[in-house]
């Protein structure tokens, strides 16, 4: 089977960024975190997960499971949006994409990349969107799911004008477990806050995104929900639908239910290869809108092993394997 891997991950690192910083930001200290840390041991004394900040490791990584293709995301980026001061996540976004542009997607077409984008600033953002996609060869952009913002509101209306006119997806990417804003931080252990974390920041960008009529007006606009799954999707669509059933005054934008957007072919969600509830959100979301991800590097990927899970289901036809491991992700990132 032909084999696309719609969320891997770079790890960047700060100092690889530094070169590519516009001054005078170039001259920033290294010496303290440029990204908000939340003190949580992800790697549990570094014995889980692995490094990929190179195009290197990168092409060897696809070279063993055999895959096509990866479109890369961040990692260090994951929590651009807990950043306060905006010119500096929208230098750190620019450096970054721009890293990508010089060390990755020149190296190798096996190698795509989406911009990581400043929800400081979505004028700002719209802008350094279109330089991506134009100029550095972005198959598309990341909004970060987590902080203190719901991508619904009016503001970020700028980056879906420019994503729609330039026909390039959005992956709404969750960033994980530290700061405020979901509850994650009352946890005690990281097994409990990241248990919650992800799906937690989906689901409320989800329910933004599609009751303020963010599908309603931009119907060509791509939107992936990534790093959570997808067995809560049916879930969640059937809680909005009652929700809107009881309350549509409160959501005037929407000419039909919540679940039918999700269902229209512009939502993707990513699965997880041995999730219980995969088939059904086939089903209910659609054949044509679950993506493979590999979330290679990270401590909790299980890359390539899951492309064999998957291979091995019982509970899924070959044409619906096909379209979770590589033809959805060409549809959604526009691939040739």
């Amino acid at each position: 089977m032909t084999i696309i891997d719609a969320d891997g991950h770079v790890t960047e690192s700060q100092e690889q960024l530094a070169k590519y910083l516009d001054e005078p930001y170039r001259r920033r200290p290294q010496a303290f975190p440029w990204f908000p840390q939340d003190g949580w041991d992800r790697r549990l004394l570094g014995t889980l997960g692995q490094f990929a900040g190179t195009a290197d490791a990168w092409l060897s990584a696809l070279d063993k499971g055999g895959m096509e293709a990866t479109v890369l995301y961040p990692t260090l980026g994951l929590f651009m949006s807990f950043l306060r001061d905006r010119q500096w996540a929208v230098a750190l976004c620019r450096a970054y994409n721009t890293l990508m542009h010089e060390e990755f997607i020149k190296v190798s077409p096996r190698l795509k990349a989406v911009a990581l984008l400043p929800v400081q600033d979505p004028e700002a953002a719209a802008k350094e969107l279109r330089r991506a996609v134009r100029e550095l060869g972005h198959v598309g952009a990341m909004l970060a799911a987590d902080g203190s913002h719901v991508l619904g509101d009016e503001r970020f209306a700028p980056i879906y004008e420019e994503a729609q006119r330039l026909g390039v997806m959005l992956g709404v990417h969750a960033s994980g477990s530290h700061l405020g804003g979901s509850g994650v931080e009352f946890f005690p252990r990281f097994i409990q806050a990241h248990t919650c974390s992800h799906a937690f920041g989906q689901m409320r960008q989800l329910t933004s995104i599609v009751f303020e009529g963010i599908p309603e007006r931009f119907p060509d606009l791509k939107i992936a929900f990534l790093e959570a799954g997808c067995g809560w999707a049916p879930y969640w669509m059937e809680r909005m639908d009652d929700e809107y059933a009881k309350r549509a005054v409160e959501a005037p934008v929407l000419k039909k239910k919540p679940s039918e957007y999700v269902r229209s072919g512009t939502i993707y969600f990513s699965c997880e290869a041995d999730e219980w509830l995969l088939p059904q959100a086939m089903k209910l979301v659609g054949e044509n809108q679950i993506v493979y991800a590999s979330d290679f590097p990270h401590w909790d990927n299980s890359y390539p092993q899951s492309l064999d899970e998957i291979r091995e289901r019982g509970d899924l036809t070959d044409k619906q394997k096909q379209k979770i491991l590589g033809d959805n992700a060409r549809l959604l990132y526009g691939l040739s």
